[in-house]
Formats: structure tokens, C-alpha cells, sequence
């Protein structure tokens, strides 16, 4: 087992049928193996907080998850919620149909109320759903992000029918310079995978399958 790999991963758990005991079993997994944190609904956020407290694995979440559609008001109220019950990063999704609208002013601000709320308080990661944009669309979701002041671009919620690829991931990397982060995910569910994704300059994984990948075997998870 690397701890160093380990410590690329974010132990993930965002199906809606979800229970606690799989939010149980990810803190303990989690705890285990070191991984840098766990990501989770908001819902489950204090629940998550209050078993690693102690520990030097983060609480994560999501917001405007999955679809990005909801209001900016209501990105920043979840935002502000999921750090108050102990988030320290959060990952949002952009406003895609916006994007693909060429409505980048929208996009911009969305992910800058975002930001803002969680300034000084939680890392800040922007989805931006790679597998609904043209490589056009990627290059200026990420600029936008940057634009805003985000710490990370990501690739994917899960949901949407594709994850991360390699290529995505380079692209990125290129577009927002060696300073901002980048995260891999979706789909990433094996070793060989993970490492072809920090090769490339993924800083982060999103993953189900994080003991697969610590262990080397073959994961089952979606995302």
C-alpha cells in the first residue's frame, strides 16, 4: 500500500441511494488508508466531520450536484452550510447549459459566489462535466475557473454518461498552468488508470474504487 498514492484520492460516496453504514464504511476505509478525504453528499457532511476530526483526512462535498443548474444563491447557501458542518473542500458544478450557451459572464459569476463563500475556509474544485463539452468548451470552462480564483478544475460528476480520460486531464493541465489543481474523475477505477492520470498532471482522483487502486486490483465502482 502507498500512502503517497493514497494520499492523491478522494474516497467517494455520492449515490442517492447511499445509507450510513456505506458513509460509515467510507470514513473507516478512509481513516485506514489515509486517503486525502472523503467526498459526500452535504447531507452527510457534520456525519463525516465528526469521525475525522481528528485525523488528516478532509470532508468534501459537492454543490449544485449533479446537474449545475441550480441558482448561484443557492450554490452559495450550500457552500456556506457544508463548511459550517465541517466541509473543507467543495466541489461544485459549473452551469454547463449556460457554458454551452456562450453565456461565460454567467459561468464566471456562478463559480466566483462559489469561491468567495468558501474563501479561506475550503478548497474550492469546479466540475466541468468534460464529457458534455467540445474541447473548445473545456479549454474556456477552465479558463473561467481560473478567471474566478478556483484551486481546482475537475473533470466529471460520474453522472453524466463519460469520466475522466487521459486527454482530458492533459488538456486541463495545459490550459491552467502547473499552479491550479487539477482533478481526475469518473471512471477511474484501477491503478494502471490513476497513475496514467497523474502522469498527465491530475493532482487529485475522485474515486469509489480507492482501495482497488491502493491494492492494484481491477475496481467495480461507477464512480
Amino acid at each position: 500500500m502507498s500512502k503517497n498514492l493514497a494520499k492523491y484520492i478522494d474516497h467517494t460516496q455520492l449515490k442517492p441511494d447511499t445509507t450510513k453504514e456505506k458513509i460509515q464504511q467510507i470514513v473507516e476505509e478512509a481513516k485506514e488508508y489515509e486517503f486525502a478525504s472523503v467526498c459526500v453528499n452535504p447531507y452527510w457532511v457534520s456525519f463525516c466531520y465528526d469521525y475525522l476530526k481528528d485525523t488528516t483526512v478532509k470532508v468534501c462535498t459537492v454543490i449544485g450536484f449533479p446537474l449545475g443548474a441550480t441558482s448561484t444563491e443557492s450554490k452559495v447557501f450550500e457552500t456556506k452550510k457544508s463548511i459550517q458542518d465541517g466541509a473543507t473542500e467543495v466541489d461544485m458544478v459549473i452551469n454547463v447549459g449556460e457554458l454551452k450557451s456562450g453565456n461565460v459572464q454567467a459561468v464566471k459569476a456562478d463559480i466566483e459566489a462559489v469561491v468567495n463563500a468558501a474563501k479561506d475556509k475550503a478548497l474550492t474544485k469546479v466540475i466541468i462535466e468534460t464529457s458534455l463539452l467540445s474541447e473548445d468548451e473545456k479549454v474556456r470552462a477552465c479558463k473561467l475557473a481560473k478567471e474566478a480564483g478556483a484551486d481546482y478544475v475537475k473533470t466529471s460528476t460520474g453522472f453524466s454518461g463519460g469520466g475522466a480520460t487521459v486527454e482530458d486531464i492533459k488538456l486541463m493541465r495545459q490550459t491552467v498552468g502547473s499552479e491550479m489543481g487539477v482533478k481526475a474523475s469518473g471512471g477511474v477505477r484501477d491503478l494502471e488508470t490513476t497513475k496514467a492520470m497523474i502522469d498527465v498532471g491530475a493532482t487529485r482522483i475522485g474515486a469509489s474504487a480507492g482501495i482497488d487502486i491502493i491494492k492494484g486490483n481491477q475496481g467495480t465502482s461507477d464512480y
